[in-house]
């Protein structure tokens, strides 16, 4: 049975372009962009034209920023999608190539992360799980100095994001997606975590974090929503969200203490 024809729209890279800007994106803005380019529609080009688009929307002055999670850097004791058999796991710590912020793919992500991970100029930063990458003048101001031991914190590209008044745009995807958020975790009463990954120099570490998640997200950005100025509209096809990083931060903080408080949920390492 043939496969049917696309339904569309059909999206191009000066169409983007356009309808970002329609959307509110301002040349030499700094944008931090989650997206989907399934939801974009039939893109001619695929991530490719998107992040020409989006480039082409911000100008030469302007600095695009994506994460660049390579999240599979971690213990096989947590992994669950799949599971590997226990008898597995002291090999795959011992074999796991180290974090390179040249080489090593993002995950979980979608191809337009990947995409400008490998732009020519292109730079990420240095956590080995929540990695940032950003194209533009001010990429390594924004890149630079992202704590081993801060995923998404005071020391990471998040927080730099924030002082330097950058937008978040959902570009179809959703506030589950949304690292602005986890930056809040690092801001109130949070439980802590022990993480491993290979270690930069071989062999394995085990450093205490932040424990973070998205739960509830979906709900908190409801409410962000409801209760903030976000611009909506339509790009390609996807829903298309804009708004401060430092708004959805500072929103958070408030939300998340009141609705899930998880200071009790995981006794501090060596508690």
């Amino acid at each position: 049975m043939p496969t049917p024809p696309p339904s569309g729209p059909l999206v191009t890279r000066d169409s983007l372009a356009v309808q970002l800007r329609q959307l509110g994106v301002e040349t030499g803005e700094i944008l931090l962009v989650h997206s989907s380019l399934s939801a974009l529609g039939w893109v001619n080009g695929g991530a490719v034209a998107v992040v020409q688009g989006l480039l082409d929307a911000l100008g030469a002055d302007g600095t695009l920023v994506v994460p660049a999670q390579s999240g599979d850097l971690s213990d096989p004791a947590v992994w669950g999608n799949p599971p590997v058999p226990e008898e597995w796991w002291d090999r795959i710590r011992a074999t796991m190539p180290a974090y390179d912020t040249r080489i090593t793919p993002t995950r979980g992500v979608g191809v337009i992360p990947e995409t400008v991970r490998t732009w020519p100029g292109a730079l990420r930063s240095a956590h080995p799980q929540t990695s940032f990458a950003a194209l533009g003048p001010r990429a390594a101001e924004i890149t630079e100095g992202h704590a081993p031991d801060c995923r998404l914190g005071e020391r990471s590209p998040l927080a730099r994001l924030e002082k330097l008044g950058a937008r978040v745009l959902l570009l179809g995807a959703g506030y589950d997606a949304c690292t602005s958020f986890h930056l809040a975790e690092y801001r109130i009463p949070s439980p802590r975590v022990r993480v491993g990954r290979p270690a930069p120099g071989g062999g394995w570490e085990t450093v205490t974090e932040v424990s973070i998640t998205s739960d509830r997200f979906d709900e908190l950005g409801h409410d962000f929503e409801r209760d903030r100025p976000v611009v909506r509209g339509k790009v390609g096809a996807a829903d298309a969200r804009l708004f401060p990083v430092a708004d959805a931060v500072a929103y958070a903080e408030r939300w998340l203490a009141v609705h899930r408080p998880r200071e009790e949920e995981i006794p501090h390492p060596g508690a």
